[in-house]
């Protein structure tokens, strides 16, 4: 995958979100995935951090080149951070293909 490096160097795409009645999410502006299962999904976008918590969260597509995050299951929340602190320990793809 592509190295934190390569990520900020990425132009930023807008960022929208596309919620179909709380059991799609789709997602235009993602830079990373820090973290997912099926409760809770962490990504960083071109206006920061989001967290979706939910029931049987799973990603469809991921397609950080373009951008595009699909999400289906139960969605419960989305909440936005100004703050990358979460990403102090590297994203999950950066730890997995370290």
């Amino acid at each position: 995958m592509q190295k934190e490096e390569e990520i900020r160097k990425i132009p930023d795409r807008p960022h929208r979100v596309v919620i179909e009645s709380r059991e799609k999410l789709n997602v235009t502006g993602v830079k990373d995935v820090d973290s997912f299962n099926e409760a809770e999904i962490i990504f960083i976008t071109t206006c920061g951090a989001v967290t979706i918590t939910g029931e049987d969260l799973h990603i469809n597509r991921l397609n950080l080149e373009d951008g595009q995050l699909i999400v289906e299951g139960k969605i419960q929340s989305l909440d936005y951070s100004d703050h990358e602190e979460q990403r102090q320990s590297g994203g999950f793809f950066k730890k997995m293909f370290k």
